[in-house]
């Protein structure tokens, strides 16, 4: 590094989303999203890679949109703890992360689990906590949605602290008197091999960033862009010392895509070919209509975008998922003028607001902006989403992995134990933890 500083390692992640607006589930190269062979696959790639994690997303109710499932989700959602169990079996040092939802599952339970796997794994897991005040998902709980949207985080860190007072019980009697969980008793898992299993947590509001600081291992980011990344980086690291904790203590780590070619070129038109994979036509309708809450269905997706304006006063047309613009109208003129100076149509400009990907060129281009992404502080590494499932990181591991290890940026085989030594975190501190929630009081 130029300014003296020792050159930071890049911590590298696999994503396996289910589905979402990423995967193209469609291509006739993608796999089942339920088979574990895929998993398997994945998760194997990975660790031949040299990768920190495997990183699996959770979704705990099908979306609809306009009353119907959403077209992207209809292959299901296994779950995540069976997953990370049975890829303990077939791995033996890729860490498992699982996103377990905190609003929903009961903290006994969820600390119980992530033990479990924690000794299974010999010290690997990790929980990406999750937060929800969305009542069509809380209709599958016995609570439904009862949680107010300004309480969903004040649980999750109790539900956080709690878990953390099990872990630390050794097997003993734990007590943890709060107001949205109150509980005591004795907790059935002896000490794991991590003590705590390893800490992600995925908001972006203040709150969400602010828990962040306080209680988590690393932050599972959606700053992929080099500006934003490095403001994210600066402002969450920037509240830790008022918890009493080291910046290395908190590891931020965005969600990334990339494409490849042998050419520059060749490597624009792969990520030309694959954003018209993961916008369909279809799919470039049910997204306008997220923004205008309206059927849109009637509209060509090659044709202008609508002149109606957005419904902003009916109740939501997703159920699932939250809303992706505070401001629909705002967001619906902006979308307008970008068409009109382009002349695009409703396919392409959703194609165009909706993001490209993060890393786009030759192998060494691609290694090159990988290492300069994470070595300017816009990240401590990167969490890859494939937009093939289960071979879509093949060739990043076969093609910008080496680059990477000949640079010294990425280790070229393992040489720590557990998930918390991969990411370069220190021991768990009780004491430090203790800290850290007085100072949050």
């Amino acid at each position: 590094m130029s300014d003296g500083r020792p050159r930071k390692q890049v911590i590298l992640a696999a994503h396996f989303p289910g589905v979402n607006n990423t995967t193209v589930w469609a291509d006739p190269a993608a796999g089942s999203q339920i088979d574990f062979a895929s998993f398997e696959h994945l998760a194997r790639v990975a660790e031949r890679g040299c990768f920190d994690f495997f990183f699996l997303a959770e979704g705990l109710r099908l979306r609809e949109q306009g009353g119907h499932i959403y077209d992207l989700d209809v292959v299901g959602r296994p779950d995540t703890m069976t997953v990370l169990s049975a890829l303990a079996a077939v791995t033996t040092h890729l860490g498992l992360a699982g996103t377990l939802n905190a609003t929903f599952h009961e903290p006994y339970e969820l600390a119980r689990q992530l033990a479990t796997l924690d000794h299974l794994s010999g010290g690997r897991a990790a929980w990406n906590v999750v937060t929800s005040s969305d009542a069509f998902t809380g209709a599958n709980f016995r609570r439904g949605g009862y949680l107010d949207h300004a309480d969903r985080y004040a649980r999750a860190e109790e539900v956080i602290r709690a878990a953390v007072r099990m872990w630390d019980s050794d097997g003993g009697e734990f007590e943890h008197p709060g107001a949205h969980v109150a509980i005591r008793g004795r907790f059935a898992v002896p000490r794991s091999p991590q003590r705590h299993p390893v800490i992600l947590q995925a908001g972006d509001s203040d709150p969400g960033r602010e828990l962040a600081a306080a209680t988590a291992d690393a932050i599972f980011s959606r700053h992929s862009r080099p500006e934003a990344a490095r403001a994210f980086y600066a402002d969450v690291k920037g509240r830790l010392p008022r918890y009493g904790r080291h910046p290395d203590e908190l590891k931020i780590i965005p969600a990334t895509t990339f494409a490849l070619g042998d050419t520059p070129e060749e490597a624009a038109e792969r990520a030309r070919q694959i954003r018209r994979q993961q916008v369909s036509p279809q799919t470039a309708i049910l997204l306008l209509e997220q923004v205008w809450n309206r059927d849109l269905s009637a509209y060509d997706p090659d044709g202008p975008l609508p002149e109606v304006e957005p419904d902003v006063t009916s109740p939501s047309i997703i159920q699932g998922r939250a809303r992706m613009y505070s401001d629909p109208i705002a967001t619906a003129a902006d979308w307008r003028q970008r068409a009109e100076a382009r002349h695009l149509s409703i396919r392409d400009l959703v194609i165009e607001v909706t993001g490209r990907q993060t890393f786009i060129g030759t192998p060494t281009q691609v290694a090159d902006a990988v290492d300069d992404f994470v070595q300017s502080d816009a990240a401590d590494g990167v969490i890859l989403i494939p937009h093939l499932t289960p071979t879509g990181i093949d060739d990043f591991v076969d093609l910008v992995v080496p680059l990477l290890q000949e640079r010294g940026a990425v280790r070229t085989g393992y040489e720590t134990r557990t998930l918390r030594e991969h990411l370069g975190l220190p021991p768990t501190n009780p004491a430090g933890r203790d800290r850290a929630r007085s100072a949050r009081a």
